[in-house]
């Protein structure tokens, strides 16, 4: 198994990594990070199949490119670049071949569709408007969408850190994105993203300026929302910076975990018969600045990258309880920011 990791190429970083995943004799470890594929700022990323779907920041432009495995090797499949800032997060439904990209700086949704060659068609893009900004710094300036993806019912969902929203929309046959509905954080909060529960009736949203998470119950047919509870991701006595990131829920939809930017750790949260929250560990992420983590397919493993300290850090995962257990530390990868097993 390959585990693939890729982030900002501002120092030291070429692109994307490929680690191999090694579990013999009760002995998981992995192994010196490969450059795999060269490219600006691949921050975010998807994988189907052979194709590798990642955005790039490509100095004067920004947006996505597909790159496609030949004889062992990735070539440069397509790319779409337009003039200013690359997204900060790009989605995919392999079934449908389409992929949903969300731009931080302009504000911009698009779905885009793809052939089996990793060919790019635009399909649609909406841009965000400023309309109720948050309170902090950077949310005064303007919009910000930081996610666009999949709902359980196929609609899609944004999270905007600028407006402190959730936006629901549908892609329509003529491959329009029509807007459902909006879901409003309190002030300040930062909306980020966000996991569904596994009966699709709740949605939990982490904020990354308020560094919580927020549990909201609804309905995917009547779009009634309500807000059930809010959680912090850090301790109470957290007086320094930090920036909540990246969310999961397990498949089972029995633990939530999220990672701290500053306070650097790993919250985890086991999710009550009603849905609410009780928080279970905060374990540290053995460096700094953990933007992402993510899990193998059967969840005994997970991985998180830390942007700051170049490294990696590999944890065992008990599915009863949920916690984490370091077997693996200071693990080199450059600058990562986007983690995923090669299932």
């Amino acid at each position: 198994m390959k585990v693939l990791i890729g982030g900002y190429t501002k120092h030291n970083s070429e692109g994307i990594y490929e680690l191999d995943f090694l579990d013999s004799d009760n002995q998981a470890h992995l192994s010196s990070a490969e450059n795999i594929i060269k490219i600006g700022g691949p921050t975010y990323f998807q994988k189907d199949g052979n194709l590798i779907f990642t955005i790039n920041n490509s100095g004067e432009k920004g947006g996505i490119s597909s790159f496609k495995k030949v004889n062992e090797r990735y070539q440069k499949a397509d790319d779409y670049l337009t003039a200013g800032s690359s997204p900060a997060y790009i989605g995919i439904n392999s079934k449908k071949h389409l992929l949903y990209t969300a731009n931080y700086h302009t504000a911009v949704l698009s779905v885009f569709l793809y052939d089996k060659d990793g060919k790019l068609t635009l399909l649609d893009t909406i841009t965000h408007q400023a309309e109720h900004l948050g309170p902090r710094s950077e949310q005064v300036d303007g919009p910000h969408p930081h996610f666009f993806d999949e709902t359980p019912h196929g609609n899609l969902v944004s999270c905007d850190l600028g407006n402190d929203s959730v936006d629901f929309y549908h892609l329509n046959q003529n491959n329009h994105l029509e807007h459902l509905a909006q879901y409003k954080n309190e002030s300040g909060f930062g909306s980020r993203h966000i996991v569904f529960s596994k009966d699709g009736n709740y949605f939990y949203v982490v904020g990354e300026l308020s560094s919580k998470i927020n549990v909201v119950k609804f309905d995917e047919n009547t779009w009634k929302l309500e807000n059930i509870a809010t959680y912090s991701t850090i301790p109470e006595d957290w007086n320094s910076h930090n920036g909540a990131a990246a969310i999961r829920i397990s498949k089972d939809g029995k633990f939530i975990y999220v990672s701290n930017r500053g306070n650097d750790s790993i919250a985890i949260f086991a999710v009550q018969k009603d849905h609410t929250l009780k928080l279970i560990q905060r374990i540290s992420v053995f460096g700094e600045f953990p933007r992402d983590f993510n899990w193998d397919k059967n969840e005994n493993y997970v991985i998180v990258a830390n942007q700051n300290t170049n490294n990696a850090t590999l944890y065992t995962r008990n599915s009863e309880s949920g916690s984490l257990t370091p077997i693996q530390k200071n693990i080199q990868v450059p600058e990562g920011t986007r983690v995923l097993f090669e299932n």
